[in-house]
Formats: structure tokens, C-alpha cells, sequence
């Protein structure tokens, strides 16, 4: 099954074909020949950014409890006087 993220993609890249179809340039074969080209390629394109951002977001390691911190009390008059 085609992602429609698939034919959306591969629309916009055979958007000049398309284009110039309007504009009488083009046989209408050959807009759709272009668009069938640019399916797998959109196809191919998309599949490679799924694969570059799936690990963004996840984490390998437990992540439990934040450590505790107990604060300690600084004179701001000791920060305050040069060594």
C-alpha cells in the first residue's frame, strides 16, 4: 500500500509537468509518465527521512527517578569579598 505522503510528495515533484500540461506544452502521457517516475523516488526519498529521524525522541536507558539534591546554604556576603 502507497502512503498518501507518497503520492502528495511525488504530486509536488511532478508539479511542472503538470504545469506545463495547462499550458499546452506538454502530451498528457508524458505528465503522467512523470508522475509514475516520481512515485518510487518520492517513495525511496521519504522512506530514507523516516529512517534518518526514527531514533529522535527515544532513549535506550531506564530512565527512573531524578537524583536528589539537597541544597546547601552559601553566605552572600563570603561571595561577595575578594579572595
Amino acid at each position: 500500500m502507497i502512503r498518501p505522503s507518497v503520492l502528495l510528495f511525488a504530486f509536488v515533484i511532478s508539479a511542472p509537468a503538470l504545469y506545463r500540461y495547462v499550458l499546452d506544452q506538454l502530451d498528457l502521457t508524458d505528465v503522467l509518465l512523470r508522475f509514475v517516475i516520481a512515485v518510487p523516488i518520492a517513495a525511496l526519498l521519504l522512506a530514507a527521512l523516516r529512517f534518518v529521524t526514527a531514533g529522535y525522541g527515544r532513549t535506550d536507558e531506564d530512565e527512573g527517578e531524578a537524583t536528589a539534591v539537597t541544597p546547601t546554604p552559601v553566605d552572600v556576603h563570603e561571595m561577595e569579598r575578594p579572595a
